[in-house]
């Protein structure tokens, strides 16, 4: 194995979500795309593709990538999209969604030979943090009014509506989706298909799947339209660790281990959010500040219980490492990017990809 740290995949525990997938796919109907924004680790995507419809974008990049990494099928959406690239975008897609109506009669004619759709927002949302929030305040995503996007109807022929965050709440999915029924019913009854995006944690352990299914099925049937979900987190949830080493111990007030890992270079999304990480078991009597190794004053991992007092060289496994991780790690303070290993089905381990001082040097200029 190679030298810490480095991102732990672990194909069983990704088994157990895309059999969920599979499953709400088969029962619902629904389509399965997997969020590229969130997870973009594209060794695994032939094991995924087995249990997942296509994928969908963010930017350029993402949609190239989809199409020549995964394959099947490909949806493009953007905020904005820019004169030089959307040709490209066009070409390497089978969906394009726009995000504004102007954007949408901008590209008309380039656009006129893919299937077009639309990012709808309902002004109400799921989540908890102003900064993910789509329907915050003067939103910039996507078209709420109506009477505005009926004018564009005989351009398009299906919408995107991204308003779940981090919901493992059915009850509150069934909420929100039905403030789009009322809300949007109109529209709905005259596209071909609705993309209900991502946020949906319904891989979770104890989510009613089968009501899940019964309820996008019944959507579907009402509105007489193929159904998308475009799973990120749901189709990585706990399938991957970041495996750390302690490199030194402290005592300031409180018991201090510095990991050869940083918070804000491999696991930035815990920091924006102000969330800590995840250690398993968190059981006894030894409690631990974990901190990374960044000059950052804050750049800390959380605070666990151990069952032993900690010592340098000893391993520590942070959960849940793979939702916009990988995706967003970056070389604040040139610090040892993690390589990304993959454990197989059987056991094994291989690692897939370890990442060098040239590879810092080639990020720059």
């Amino acid at each position: 194995m190679p030298a810490t740290p480095y991102y732990l995949i672990d194909k069983s525990k990704l088994l157990r979500n895309m059999e969920k997938i599979a499953y709400v796919r088969e029962h619902s109907g629904a389509k399965a795309l997997l969020a590229l924004k969130c997870f973009a680790t594209w060794s695994v995507f032939d094991f995924m593709s087995d249990y997942m419809d296509g994928t969908t974008s963010s930017s350029l990049h993402e949609v190239k990538l989809g199409r020549q990494k995964f394959g099947k099928e490909t949806h493009a959406y953007s905020v904005a999209y820019s004169d030089s690239e959307i040709a490209e975008v066009i070409e390497n897609a089978d969906k394009i969604i726009f995000n504004s109506i102007s954007q949408l009669t901008r590209f008309s004619a380039q656009a006129s030979g893919i299937v077009r759709g639309l990012r709808l927002n309902p002004q109400v949302s799921t989540s908890s943090f102003d900064l993910a929030d789509p329907a915050r305040p003067f939103s910039r995503l996507g078209e709420w009014d109506v009477t505005k996007v009926e004018a564009v109807m005989d351009q398009i022929s299906g919408f995107m509506i991204h308003n779940n965050c981090e919901n493992a709440d059915f009850d509150l999915f069934d909420r929100m989706l039905g403030n789009i029924e009322e809300k949007f019913g109109s529209l709905l009854s005259r596209v071909e298909w609705v993309s209900l995006g991502g946020g949906i944690h319904f891989t979770g352990d104890d989510y009613p799947l089968d009501k899940f299914c019964a309820r996008l099925k019944a959507f579907s049937e009402k509105f007489g339209v193929q159904v998308y979900l475009e799973p990120g987190e749901a189709s990585i949830t706990k399938s991957t660790t970041l495996e750390v080493t302690v490199l030194d111990t402290l005592f300031n007030g409180k018991n201090l281990a510095i990991v050869d890992s940083s918070i804000e270079a491999h696991m930035l999304d815990l920091l924006i959010y102000r969330e800590s990480a995840k250690v398993l078991p968190n059981k006894g009597d030894h409690h631990y500040m974990i901190c990374g190794k960044s000059c950052l004053a804050g750049d800390v991992f959380g605070e666990f219980d151990f069952e032993n007092e900690i010592k340098v060289g000893d391993r520590i496994s942070i959960q849940d490492a793979a939702g916009y991780t990988m995706v967003k790690k970056n070389w604040f303070n040139g610090v040892g990017m993690p390589s990304i290993v993959i454990r197989e089905l059987d056991g094994t381990e291989r690692v897939i990809r370890e990442f060098t001082f040239d590879d810092y040097v080639s990020s720059l200029s």
